[in-house]
């Protein structure tokens, strides 16, 4: 339906950098998180996790923990009422663990009681028998013949072959590399919260913070042998998220204790607990082959591409879906062949982050780009502009670019944008070590690196994406107003200013609330994939349509003026739609589908300074050029592309979860490095604004682009200063002072398949 807006203009709308309205609350800290949660009479819980990453449970006992004062309730695997798995996308993963565990961290018993110091002696009293059975933390070598299968169907979580021309095309030029990527964690400052409270229907109520209520929903409720209406799920401030907290932590555990001892029982982890109990970015080992004319021309990209996917599925199908369906980038690539891997390992399970399979990707063939220009002898610029693909071209998975800016467009704008000073400054707190004063410029080189990155908005492959909204017209005692009600989660991106953004600018009401979201309305789908405001953005401008429909035809047969709301809304106007993207195909056999909604680019140009002598790197400058469609909160687009940054610049440089034989050595963030303000650069910023006419107001959401292409970026930059290989992130200081690439053990040739590997 296509209804031009009233004639009312209000301050907020589209297009305003408008503020949020959660902003003042979390500035002030007035503002409840998850772990802020409290009722009367509440419990707490804690959770007794596996000290192995492989072992048999050889008996439990509990005696001593239930005989403490203050303790309500202990439970193992004996006492659950279902032995009902649960699991984003495979039912893999036990509630508790039964028979043997499969990595460190994995819950094997949960307590409540009075107090939280309560509930952790009680949960270290347990005693727990183990049997250690030999580990797999080697992604390759769990896919090998004859290695251990650490579930029923063997090792191979989900692979995926793209299979795009003439896979075995000769070209003039051939260059080869072998990339690895570390385990990146989310870093959430919120760690995981909730508080489950029993109703008097014998059901569970549960506040949690989450990225999507109705999926939890959907795993928890079979967990706890109830009917979905039974449990009801409400969000709860959201510490951050970027993936994290698309899976199911404590959820279930907290309603199982609510149950269990007919009493709220609040949940939550402390630092180093959130470290063991949540997914991270998949660790990666890609071969890449590269094939180009002698005029730079791409010919042909082969890839083979394994990621860890750690004890249990999580969201690794489609994570290893992606890797394979952007593994040969933004460019022009009439022949490929890919082949992804997702492996079972006993490492910690991994999961969604920011870039989604995307990020470990891009890395590797951005990397490819800069060697083959420089075999070329062509500037690195200028080969991916020769190369970008334009509205119309077919990726490798045979499927046409639309509704995006040209690629080559976005490479030039981020090329053009101001570089930083060419002088090396004599400040030492400017210079790589900063404070540490380890330099005064002596040993300082300055490098700039150049990369571009792509993936979906949305969800893809013949996945059934809605999201539902409900907006409501009315009349108090202070005027019209709109109430919006949807189950997207906030979790930092800013969905709440965008839903009220888009109704102010649809209804004409500059007062606009937003009910807080819950499972009483239809799913908005997950706050992932780049996709709420296209997705539950486009549910609140479709219903605000159907409302102001209604507001019109009032009008008409009232003979009153649409915008004489004070005479129309005797009644309020209220409308429920669910809102769905165009069809997607599924995935078949080589991946030559339409199987995505549509595409997000991005570039970026990083600038650092390089400390030989040490190794320390100092990111100068980020300049990026990104194609947002439409910027619905200009300020809040800025901010996201910023944020992307800070977590693509933590992947170059510092962030990596330490694996030492499945154990976590830095489950802390005095170990766990992140990027400060003080690490992070000024950012010059390019809004590209290409209105995808799918889109609601043509915005195609920006969440993701910031962070798949500033690390190979910023890796490129350090790689000219040095001339160092440097073929894994984080890239360390030893890396660059020693010089000694990195290398993964494993002979596999390019798009070959990585069961067929052999030792180096």
């Amino acid at each position: 339906m296509s209804i031009a807006p009233v004639r009312r203009r209000v301050r907020g709308g589209v297009g305003e950098s408008f503020e949020r309205p959660d902003a003042v609350p979390k500035v002030k800290g007035e503002f409840r998180y998850g772990s802020d949660l409290n009722r009367e009479g509440m419990l707490f819980g804690a959770t007794l996790r596996s000290p192995h990453p492989h072992a048999r449970i050889a008996g439990i006992d509990v005696a001593a923990a239930k005989r403490l004062p203050g303790v309500k309730a202990v439970i193992t695997a004996a006492e659950l009422p279902t032995r009902q798995r649960f699991g984003l996308m495979k039912l893999d993963q036990p509630v508790l663990a039964s028979g043997r565990v499969r990595y460190v961290g994995e819950p094997v018993a949960i307590v409540a009681a009075d107090t939280a110091e309560a509930a952790r002696v009680a949960a270290k009293a347990i005693d727990v028998r183990y049997e250690l059975l030999p580990a797999i933390t080697d992604p390759i070598a769990a896919l090998q013949p004859g290695a251990t299968p650490l579930h029923k169907p063997g090792n191979v979580i989900e692979e995926v072959r793209v299979v795009h021309g003439d896979p075995d095309a000769r070209a003039d030029i051939v260059i080869e590399g072998e990339y690895a990527l570390g385990m990146q964690d989310q870093a959430a400052l919120g760690p995981e919260a909730g508080l489950a409270y029993p109703r008097a229907d014998g059901g569970v109520e549960l506040h949690v913070a989450t990225q999507w209520l109705h999926e939890d929903l959907r795993q928890i409720a079979p967990c706890l042998g109830l009917p979905e209406s039974k449990v009801r799920l409400v969000l709860a401030g959201v510490g951050g998220a970027f993936g994290a907290r698309e899976d199911v932590t404590l959820q279930i555990h907290a309603c199982l204790l609510a149950l269990a001892t007919k009493r709220p029982v609040r949940m939550t982890y402390g630092r180093e607990e959130s470290f063991y109990g949540h997914v991270h970015r998949h660790p990666a080992a890609l071969f890449y082959a590269h094939g180009a004319t002698k005029q730079g021309r791409l010919v042909f990209v082969r890839a083979t591409i394994v990621l860890d996917g750690g004890a249990y599925a999580s969201s690794s199908p489609a994570v290893v879906a992606n890797a394979a369906c952007f593994g040969a980038g933004p460019y022009r690539v009439p022949n490929a062949r890919i082949h992804a891997v997702g492996a079972y390992t006993n490492n910690p399970p991994t999961g969604a982050m920011r870039g989604f399979g995307a990020v470990q990707s891009c890395f590797a063939y951005e990397a490819q780009m800069d060697k083959l220009a420089t075999k070329l002898g062509i500037d690195p610029v200028e080969l991916r502009e020769r190369n970008a693909v334009r509205n119309g071209d077919a990726i490798v998975t045979n499927q046409a670019v639309e509704g995006s800016a040209p690629v080559a467009e976005i490479v030039r704008r981020c090329a053009d944008l101001p570089m930083p000073e060419s002088d090396i400054p004599s400040d030492p707190i400017a210079l790589p070590g900063g404070a540490g004063n380890l330099t005064v410029g002596e040993g300082v080189r300055r490098g700039v690196g150049f990369a571009a990155g792509f993936k979906n908005v949305c969800y893809s492959h013949g996945f059934d994406d809605f999201a539902t909204a409900r907006v409501r017209l009315l009349r108090d005692e202070r005027g019209p107003m709109v109430r919006v009600h949807t189950a997207a989660a906030e979790v930092g991106q800013g969905v709440v200013a965008v839903c009220a953004q888009i109704a102010r600018t649809e209804l004409g009401v500059e007062r606009v609330e937003i009910d807080p979201p819950d499972t009483t309305i239809g799913s908005a789908g997950s706050s992932s994939a780049s996709r709420q405001t296209w997705m539950t953005g486009g549910a609140v401008l479709a219903a605000c349509r159907e409302v102001k429909a209604e507001l019109l035809s009032r009008a008409r047969v009232a003979g009153r003026s649409p915008d004489d709301l004070p005479g129309l809304l005797g009644e309020p106007i209220d409308r429920t739609v669910t809102h769905r993207h165009r069809d997607t195909q599924p995935r078949n056999e080589d991946t030559q589908n339409n199987g995505h909604v549509a595409f997000l680019f991005a570039a970026h140009r990083a600038v650092v300074d390089v400390d030989v002598e040490t190794g320390l790197v100092k990111v100068v400058q980020i300049a990026t050029a990104q194609d947002v469609g439409k910027a619905i909160n200009p300020l809040a687009v800025i901010g996201q592309i910023e944020g992307g940054i800070a977590q693509g610049l933590g992947l170059a440089v510092m962030e990596e979860v330490q694996l030492q034989d499945g154990h976590v050595r830095n489950a802390s963030f005095t170990d766990y490095l992140l990027p400060t303000t003080l690490d992070m650069p000024p950012v010059v910023v390019d809004l590209i604004e290409h209105p995808h006419p799918d889109a609601p107001y043509g915005a195609k959401g920006v969440g993701e682009p910031p962070t798949i292409s500033s690390t190979p970026a910023i890796v490129a930059a350090i790689r000219d200063a040095t001339g160092r290989e440097l073929n894994r992130v984080p890239v360390r200081p030893d890396d660059i002072v020693f010089d000694v690439p990195y290398r993964s053990g494993w002979r596999i040739s390019p798009g070959d398949d990585p069961r067929r590997a052999s030792r180096t």
